[in-house]
């Protein structure tokens, strides 16, 4: 592609994979030197002290940044070394792992965005970057340049349409899965997605039955109860295809995740044997019924309660921000079970049985009351308020059989459901970048396309590596999982990149689109609203940051 009248010349630096790896013990120094400043700070005795965490929050946001960062420089580092053993490791892939390490060097030396208007410094933690010599003053040199920005977009037109835009590293049988949920994105959502977000309708039962029998919703349930007992990979793949033909249908299983993680996790085998293959099937469909009006993250301050009478239980409180609760089977509800208790440890987890209901009457059973909340985005499912007036729930439904555990229950899910999120961040994303590449092909403006213009092709350059990225951190995240380690860490890091990502790929692709981005008939106006949602739910950005510094610290 011609710059300023003459060829690119080759922007792939030389030996790449040695000056990568020659990079990251400078920037793993410089988290260690963070790590040590901050626990200085925030640590007494030992210990984090909540009062100054909370005092040092913006430094300690900044640090959880700073270590998404550098796993993220990890994982693509491991990515390209897998790619280059298995001969894959083309010019388009090199060129995402240049402009990636040059980029978050870069950010890293000078400041990472941790949103609009809030960028996280070194000098926030006291802490001085070294990353001025060697290879990593080379990659932030030579690695994100104009040339190869537009070397990779170059790339990129020869090769729309893939899947991605480079590989990804996973192995044939998850490829074959993409292949085949990606098709059925193309052929049955995508032609359709706009039209439920303009009229605001649920997605259509026959998506939900079409899903179901291709095993969506029992995708990593276990065999024996009736499941596919797959990997949280596959789960990934998934949702990114899904998500990426509309966000509305990648959450679709997100619901039966969470569901089916609380009943493997702390359920009865009785329960396990009632409830999983229902939920693996698709004969029921679940709603979480966690959040309250006045207590949104703070799930320990939770008011809603239930009261036991007889052998069973009486539900009475109020609930809000609940998706896909009409017509649904099963609540997963927590309540305050234990008198005279104001924290986590007087919750209980409940599978409160339910009618279906409909668009105009929502909520049939007595005790059970409601109504919509009209949101931007994210509306194939619908979100409502959920009204517990005497609502009655078998004694038997008491997830595990024990009073007390449901914010234990609820925390071990809180790992599936963050590796999903991040998914559908990606899936979001990947549609951004395609939408706004077709529409920089076809757009003419001075007489070429507006790819051709270094300010779009940079846009979409970026999209392309960022998206890598955050998938790599994603698949890490699920990998950990599946391998039955403690992935909090990991999985909270990709869903805090990856929102942050998805927003960015949508709010760049309506530039490119210019004011006809900012009209409702074009499809980018509908994923800007759901790239918005992914910054929020499943625990806030700065919620995300929070949990992450913590644990690090």
């Amino acid at each position: 592609m011609p710059h300023d009248g003459q060829a690119l010349p080759a922007p792939v630096m030389a030996d790449l994979l040695s000056v990568t790896r020659a990079a990251l013990p400078p920037v793993e120094a410089v988290l260690e030197q963070a790590l040590a400043a901050m626990r200085a700070r925030v640590a007494s005795g030992g210990k984090v002290d909540a009062t100054l965490l909370d005092a040092d929050q913006y430094a300690t946001h900044g640090l959880a940044w700073l270590a998404t960062y550098v796993e993220s420089l990890r994982q693509m580092q491991g990515w390209a070394e897998r790619l280059q053993e298995e001969g894959r490791f083309g010019e388009m892939e090199q060129l995402i792992l240049q402009i990636g390490f040059g980029e978050y060097l870069n950010q890293i030396a000078g400041g990472i965005p941790m949103n609009q208007g809030e960028v996280a410094r070194l000098s926030d933690m006291g802490v001085t970057a070294e990353l001025d010599s060697g290879a990593c003053a080379q990659l932030r040199r030579e690695g994100n340049t104009d040339a190869a920005r537009m070397a990779l977009v170059a790339h990129m037109r020869s090769n729309h349409g893939r899947a991605t835009f480079g590989a990804t590293g996973l192995d044939e049988e998850l490829e074959m899965i993409r292949d085949q949920f990606r098709r059925y994105a193309d052929e049955q959502v995508m032609p359709h997605a706009h039209e439920w977000h303009l009229k605001d309708e649920l997605i259509p039962m026959e998506v939900i039955e079409q899903l179901s029998e291709m095993g969506v919703f029992g995708l990593t349930i276990p065999e024996e109860f009736g499941g596919l007992g797959m990997p949280k990979a596959a789960m990934v793949v998934v949702s990114e295809e899904l998500s990426r033909g509309y966000i509305g249908v990648g959450s679709l299983g997100t619901r039966t995740e969470i569901a089916a993680e609380l009943i493997i996790c702390g359920g009865t085998q009785e329960q396990k044997e009632q409830w999983l293959p229902k939920l693996s099937s698709g004969e029921i469909l679940p709603t979480a019924v966690f959040t309250e009006p006045n207590t949104g993250s703070d799930l320990g301050s939770l008011r809603t309660r239930a009261v036991k009478e007889g052998e069973d239980w009486v539900i009475n409180g109020n609930k809000t921000w609940i998706t896909h609760a009409a017509r649904t089977h099963v609540m997963t509800v927590l309540a305050r079970t234990i008198p005279d208790t104001k924290d986590y440890r007087g919750l209980s987890m409940f599978l409160a049985e339910k009618t279906p209901g409909t668009d105009e009457t929502p909520f049939v059973d007595p005790g059970l009351s409601g109504g919509e909340i009209e949101v931007l985005g994210y509306r194939g499912m619908k979100e409502y308020t959920v009204n517990f007036d005497d609502f009655k729930v078998k004694g038997e439904n008491l997830l595990g059989g024990v009073e007390g555990q449901g914010f234990k229950q609820l925390m071990q899910t809180f790992e599936s459901a963050r590796i999903q999120t991040a998914a559908r961040a990606i899936g979001v994303a990947q549609n951004a970048l395609e939408v706004g590449m077709q529409y920089a092909e076809d757009r003419k403006q001075f007489g070429k396309s507006l790819i051709e213009f270094p300010r779009v092709g940079a846009k979409l350059a970026m999209m392309a590596v960022e998206i890598m990225i955050a998938r790599q951190l994603t698949y890490f995240s699920a990998r950990e999982k599946d391998a039955d380690r403690r992935c909090d860490l990991e999985a909270g890091m990709a869903k805090l990149l990856g929102a942050r990502v998805a927003w960015a790929c949508a709010d760049n692709a309506l530039q490119i689109h210019g004011g006809n981005g900012f009209a409702l008939e074009y499809q980018i106006s509908r994923i800007l609203c759901d790239a918005r949602i992914l910054n929020i739910f499943e625990g806030a950005g700065e919620i995300q940051a929070q949990v992450i510094a913590r644990r690090l610290l």
